[in-house]
């Protein structure tokens, strides 16, 4: 595991990561939950296959807090997104993406790991479709099969 605050700089913790995913020689990079932003040297090695969940219906509630902000906002239904990581906060190509219902009682909390239960299923299935049938990505279009 890298930590951030173990390197100097951004770069010399991205550039450790960027080595040591490279050292697995994936097809497909998936993360759930990371919570960092990775920078140039990641994405110049695994751009367009680096993919990410997010705990909001992107483009909505970007960044760390979705869905305490999505009960602030008074939606009625938020849920979660899969996609590809780009240079952005949660902005990239969305591969997937499912509802979750914002109950009366929910506190940030419960919210979330309603999320998190859905996420879960998700990410199973979009990756498992992935790695079945490839995907391609098209400016933000972004389709399975190859």
């Amino acid at each position: 595991m890298h930590r951030v605050k173990d390197f100097a700089t951004r770069e010399e913790w991205d550039a450790a990561v960027t080595a040591s995913v490279a050292s697995y020689a994936p097809d497909l990079v998936v993360s759930a939950g990371f919570m960092k932003l990775v920078g140039a040297s990641f994405l110049a090695a695994y751009g367009g296959r680096f993919l990410n969940t997010h705990p909001a219906l992107s483009p909505s509630f970007p960044g760390m807090h979705g869905p305490a902000e999505a009960l602030e906002y008074g939606v009625k239904v938020t849920g979660c997104t899969l996609f590809v990581v780009d240079d952005g906060v949660d902005s990239g190509p969305i591969v997937a993406q499912t509802a979750v219902p914002v109950l009366d009682d929910d506190t940030p909390e419960s919210l979330h790991e309603r999320i998190k239960e859905t996420e879960r299923v998700m990410l199973v299935d979009a990756v498992g479709r992935i790695a079945r049938e490839g995907f391609t990505v098209e400016g933000r279009v972004v389709r399975f099969g190859r």
